[in-house]
């Protein structure tokens, strides 16, 4: 992975609201959540959950695929990957 891709992740993590949704997100699973579903579940308006799941979406750090007339949100486990191991690469010496 590359920097400039580690440093949109953790920008877009870096907010409170989508921490909580990208979390949300994770603990769903590969299936991910319906929008509907975030936002009721986070206590978030409609619009405002939009736009923190543009920003993720953005960042690459969830994707999204349309179920009849919802959006269903999942995360990028692969990016997720590629965030934790570029920041822990060479952890330790080699130690770890």
């Amino acid at each position: 992975m590359e920097k400039q891709d580690v440093l949109a992740a953790l920008d877009a993590l870096a907010h409170e609201t989508r921490l909580d949704v990208f979390r949300l997100l994770v603990q769903a699973g590969p299936e991910g959540l319906a929008a509907g579903a975030i936002a009721d579940r986070l206590e978030i308006p409609a619009p405002t959950l939009s736009f923190h799941l543009k920003e993720l979406r953005n960042a690459a750090l969830v994707r999204s695929e349309r179920d009849g007339r919802s959006l269903v949100y999942a995360p990028d486990f692969g990016a997720m990957r590629g965030v934790v191991g570029f920041l822990t690469e060479n952890c330790c010496g080699g130690s770890c």
